[in-house]
């Protein structure tokens, strides 16, 4: 069975092509600035990468430039027998993945309230498609849906709770599918049972998440009703006290636009360093004695360890920190400064095993009452596992 994984942003659109008798990826790649002058693609098949500039006007175009490249490679007379969408924001009414429907999809335009910088590029990602395959199941999958049950306590927010109840403003997390992954793959790494673990999850990249998984579940995420809220980001600012936001709409002058694109666009990594939201600049700047990028850098590792301090007390206890996304994956530093403050859970990094290896491993001491695990994710093969199912 193929499945096609897409992800639809507002000038990208990121492919996947799953063979799901074996779960292996055949071919994967990205268009890249649609709508603009220079758009590119990149397409990877038997790991033979090619990019190529040409025009991409629309996704419908980009989608076509795609599947045609799909079909001289790898599709041939094999069809596509259902397409899986990532969809960022399922609103307070969907708590699992389906197929969608024309009422389905008018929901998720109608949740762009909640992802305004999301949603609507996801719907039009999801119409492109089903233009492109009318005859197969078209699933949608919410990244807000692995934390659709997290307690009231856990995602209410200290404001009149009629209008919560009213507008639908509660906490719902993100990045579920990578939560749900890399929690499941740990258990498999630690030879347990993943109904019997308490695990927090680190999704460190460009957009961080934490996540406090119990018994397989999530309880509580750093996130909140919009990707903003938590840690600092590569370009978000992560939480801030509200009144921030006032005083700067006043200050400098800016109106609902300005404001969301200074704390989605310009903050977080970016806006304090000065020097980039791609971590691995920031490093290279902060080692060659820039302050800037060495309080940005700070910052990342204390915000992750105040929430992995949190939800050790949400779970009473901690059996497992894991580690994962771009920084989580590959930074050795990020991992060593979170886990130095954590000696009071018992964690125990083995610097060794740190400093060095690839892909799902343990990096604690055997002695380590928790243990470090880094596990890289994979948000896709995840979608399309949905998606069969």
């Amino acid at each position: 069975m193929f499945v096609l994984v897409l992800n639809a942003g507002s000038s990208s659109l990121k492919f996947n092509l799953f063979d799901m008798g074996k779960e292996t990826s055949i071919a994967e790649g990205m268009a890249e600035r649609i709508g603009l002058a220079d758009g590119n693609l990149t397409f990877t098949f038997e790991n033979d990468k090619h990019r190529e500039a040409l025009p991409l006007p629309t996704h419908r175009e980009a989608l076509n430039a795609i599947i045609e490249r799909l079909k001289a490679v790898v599709l041939h007379d094999t069809p596509i027998h259902a397409v899986g969408h990532r969809v960022v924001h399922g609103g307070p009414k969907y708590g699992d993945s389906l197929i969608v429907t024309d009422e389905v999809l008018a929901d998720i335009d109608t949740f762009a309230m909640y992802a305004p910088l999301h949603n609507p590029a996801n719907a039009l990602g999801i119409r492109v498609a089903r233009e492109a395959f009318p005859d197969v199941p078209h699933v949608a999958v919410f990244d807000t849906a692995f934390h659709h049950n997290i307690p009231d306590h856990a995602r209410t927010y200290g404001i009149p709770y009629e209008l919560s109840q009213k507008y639908g403003i509660r906490r719902y997390g993100f990045h579920g599918s990578s939560h749900s992954y890399v929690a499941a793959r740990t258990a498999i790494l630690l030879c347990r049972p993943l109904r019997a673990l308490k695990i927090v999850t680190c999704h460190i990249g460009n957009g961080t998440s934490i996540c406090a998984v119990h018994n397989g579940r999530s309880v509580d995420t750093s996130m909140g009703m919009t990707p903003l809220q938590g840690v600092i980001m590569g370009t978000r600012c992560g939480t801030i006290d509200p009144s921030v936001v006032e005083m700067l709409m006043e200050y400098e002058h800016l109106d609902y636009n300005g404001i969301t694109d200074l704390l989605n666009k310009k903050s977080g990594l970016l806006g304090i360093s000065g020097v980039s939201s791609d971590f691995r600049e920031i490093e290279l700047a902060a080692d060659a004695g820039n302050d800037r990028a060495r309080l940005a850098r700070d910052l990342l590792t204390y915000n992750v360890r105040q929430y992995i301090g949190a939800y050790a007390t949400v779970l009473d206890g901690v059996d497992a920190i894991t580690f994962t996304a771009g920084i989580g994956t590959h930074s050795t530093f990020v991992r060593a400064k979170v886990c130095s403050k954590l000696s009071f859970l018992g964690v125990k990094l083995d610097p060794e095993a740190n400093e060095h290896g690839t892909g799902e491993r343990i990096i604690s001491t055997p002695d380590s009452r928790v243990v470090v695990t880094v596990v890289p994710t994979n948000e896709e093969l995840m979608i399309a596992r949905e998606t069969v199912r």
